[in-house]
């Protein structure tokens, strides 16, 4: 069976990025994955956290999430 012709969502970004209800795009922090002995309790906890990606990056991410606006 054919696939439809269009425009397809990137899957890679899909499962990296979030778009929020007002367009802004979040990004987990890298760093949270392996060696937390050494990392401090403060520092973990701030790597936890999604943050915004900036207005350079974001439309990048925005154009590979068609279906997101």
């Amino acid at each position: 069976m054919r696939r439809p012709k269009g425009i397809k969502t990137k899957k890679s970004v899909a499962k990296r990025f979030k778009i929020t209800a007002r367009g802004k795009v979040l990004r987990m922090h890298a760093g949270k994955r392996h060696l937390l002995a050494t990392k401090s309790p403060k520092r973990r906890r701030k790597l936890g956290t999604a943050v915004v990606v900036g207005p350079e990056d974001a439309h990048r991410v925005l154009e590979s999430l068609p279906f997101t606006r």
